[in-house]
């Protein structure tokens, strides 16, 4: 799917907003691949693709990031 539309990039809150999950949760899912990446937007800024977080929204028992 191509949209013309740019990839937003979501901070923390409103990450843990969308998907419920705590922050100490979500930290956990990343590191054990469940959950996607942050990327790196600034030196001490980063945060989640939009389209990543929504992959994940749509299936969280069984994303892998490997699927991604």
């Amino acid at each position: 799917m191509t949209t013309d539309t740019p990839d937003r990039i979501l901070r923390l809150n409103t990450v843990l907003d969308r998907t419920g999950l705590s922050r100490s949760t979500l930290y956990r899912k990343i590191q054990t691949g469940t959950f996607p990446k942050q990327v790196r937007i600034a030196t001490r800024c980063a945060g989640w693709r939009e389209s990543a977080v929504n992959a994940w929204m749509r299936n969280p028992m069984f994303y892998s990031v490997s699927d991604f």
